[in-house]
């Protein structure tokens, strides 16, 4: 991770066929672009991929969750609960359409604890969104039954675990939709662009129609076709489109590399003594993009981590105190700054987050350090970081023993 560590031939091969048409829209122009349906081949190919029956492209992570949500009829006012470990998309998302983030706490998956879903449902909730954080997933059959007790949509995040899987099953496939990233730092990317997976046919449609201003997209004249529902456009366009196909042939060579620079990393550290590792759910496999590992204390997790940078250990995150993918940073959502009025519903209904309690989220998160799992890393290069990790964290926890 990322796939923009191995442009190359295919990708150009791509691109230059929608440059050679001058057609970079999805839509239209069928004279023009001699048989050229980039965004269409990718659908096809990225569906049978992840094991479903529909793909449809967007122009972003952040727009396929609005989309999926929007498909399966979360509307104003409707309670949508997600973790506080996650990135700002996920709230984004879910207020764009007036609806309403109900965060809840995360457990030793680093991703939503269900006895917290639980706990939040009420008679409003209409969608769960796991968050699969850092390359591995959220307990989704704990999280499955919750939701088909409660009569609630399962909306997987799958943004930063493609290629990852629950019970054989791709993540993003096991819920009701599931929504990926191909945004430029993303394990393949499109430059920028989103996809959302479903088997359900109306949240297919639905989906293809928001999209695009509520364009039904039946016939060959796109003037003359129909608007069943309101829209916007959250299009892809062909050259991003074209990228990601190219990205989507190397998925399965960049997922054996991640595997393989990541167990380099797993074993040095798993020699350590006080080192614990994130808890993957029984019948799940990680897509290997991140290392993530506890150490005993928080104090000793921000030495850990400002020592792994001082010895030149680059790409390794301490999420606690950044700005984006926890509750902590996120002052404009706890004190609702917004550019203009907020919806009623959101206003009302919203949690006093400066309030609320997430120490058992704080409690997992204050002890995380996460490794990027790079892919364009020699294997020489993977030892060294291995052994070097090693090293730094062991004398930290050696001398903290000593005291």
């Amino acid at each position: 991770m990322p796939g923009f560590e191995i442009f190359g031939a295919e990708e150009r091969k791509q691109v230059n066929d929608v440059l050679e048409t001058g057609v970079l829209m999805r839509y239209g122009f069928d004279g023009m672009r001699n048989n050229h349906w980039k965004a269409k081949e990718f659908e096809t190919a990225f569906a049978e991929r992840m094991q479903s029956a529909h793909c449809q492209l967007v122009s972003s992570g952040t727009a396929a969750l609005t989309i999926a949500l929007a498909s399966a009829g979360v509307g104003a006012g409707d309670e949508v609960i997600m973790p506080t470990f996650t990135f700002v998309a996920s709230f984004e998302s879910i207020m764009m359409l007036g609806a309403v983030p109900v965060l809840v706490d995360i457990d030793d998956t680093l991703t939503l604890d269900p006895k917290a879903v639980e706990a939040a449902i009420t008679s409003k909730t209409k969608c769960v969104m796991p968050v699969h954080m850092c390359g591995s997933m959220a307990d989704l059959k704990a999280l499955k039954s919750i939701c088909e007790a409660h009569n609630l949509l399962l909306l997987e995040d799958a943004c930063q675990a493609i290629g990852g899987t629950f019970e054989g099953k791709p993540l993003g496939s096991y819920g009701d939709l599931g929504c990926f990233s191909f945004d430029y730092v993303k394990t393949i990317t499109c430059g920028e662009g989103g996809g959302i997976i479903t088997n359900n046919e109306k949240y297919a449609i639905n989906a293809d129609q928001y999209q695009d201003h509520g364009h039904d997209h039946v016939g060959n004249d796109r003037g003359a076709e129909t608007h069943p529902t309101l829209g916007y456009n959250f299009r892809i366009s062909e050259l991003n489109a074209a990228v990601g196909l190219a990205q989507l042939d190397k998925l399965d060579g960049i997922l054996k590399l991640q595997k393989k620079h990541y167990t380099y990393m797993r074993e040095a550290l798993e020699s350590v003594d006080g080192v614990t590792f994130r808890r993957v759910p029984e019948g799940g496999v990680e897509n290997y993009s991140f290392l993530n590992f506890f150490l005993p204390t928080e104090a000793l997790a921000q030495k850990v981590h400002k020592a792994l940078s001082e010895a030149g250990v680059d790409a390794c995150f301490y999420w606690y105190t950044n700005n984006w993918h926890y509750i902590n940073g996120w002052e404009h959502l706890r004190d609702l700054k917004a550019m203009g009025n907020l919806p009623s519903e959101i206003k009302q209904q919203m949690q006093q987050l400066n309030e609320t309690d997430f120490s058992k989220s704080d409690a997992w998160m204050g002890r995380t350090v996460s490794s990027l799992v790079k892919i364009g890393w020699k294997e020489a290069q993977v030892k060294e970081r291995a052994e070097k990790m090693k090293q730094v964290v062991s004398e930290i926890l050696s001398t903290e023993r000593i005291q």
